[in-house]
């Protein structure tokens, strides 16, 4: 199983970071161990003094594949869910100051969460859903897959080019304005079309 990500694919949510919007996916991938699983518990890692959490839509692979023309790429995954991309932020913003890679800020162990799944065909527009991620009851994110710069299509069929999908993979599609840290003892609640899918206590 593997985890890709789309960076920077809300304009907002690059431009509050300082970064260029780019006029093609920035994909990067972490490991399987990124998985929190469910019902384990998510801890501070020891490493970082500046967590952020980064709500995104994930979609799930249902159908392996290579060079996924876009107008087939929907075949190929069957529910999509709220996740969130943890990062350390601090370790982050060291490594793009050397020019190297970002592995230690985003792929640690449990650094990927994901919610309850929702099947395609239970979704009326896959171009417009709304989510949420609130942080101690307050809405600190609001996204809608219309303002993405890649939708999904694209993202799967662009991946495909070059890396084979394979069933159970997972794709983070990138995240929107609103990114902020978190401290031990903030709950979190990430939701779809106003159904919560997703519960989290920072430890």
């Amino acid at each position: 199983m593997k985890i890709f990500c789309v960076g920077r694919n809300y304009a907002a949510h690059a431009q509050e970071l300082g970064n260029a919007i780019p006029d093609e996916p920035v994909i990067f991938m972490k490991p399987k161990s990124a998985l929190l699983q469910s019902h384990t518990p998510f801890y501070y890692p020891e490493f970082t003094n500046e967590l952020h959490y980064e709500c995104e839509l994930v979609l799930r692979i249902s159908k392996n594949g290579k060079y996924i023309q876009e107008k087939f790429a929907s075949k190929y995954y069957d529910a999509v869910t709220v996740g969130i991309d943890f990062t350390a932020r601090d370790i982050q913003n060291e490594l793009k100051e050397k020019g190297l890679p970002w592995e230690k800020a985003k792929a640690w162990d449990n650094s990927a969460v994901i919610g309850k799944w929702i099947p395609l065909p239970n979704i009326k527009d896959r171009s417009n859903i709304n989510f949420t991620l609130l942080k101690n009851k307050e809405i600190v994110q609001q996204g809608n897959s219309k303002n993405m710069l890649h939708n999904f299509d694209y993202i799967v069929s662009y991946i495909s080019n070059y890396f084979s999908i394979n069933i159970g993979d997972l794709i983070f599609t990138g995240t929107p304005a609103g990114v902020g840290e978190v401290v031990v003892g903030d709950e979190l609640e990430g939701t779809m079309e106003e159904e919560t899918l997703l519960n989290l206590e920072v430890k």
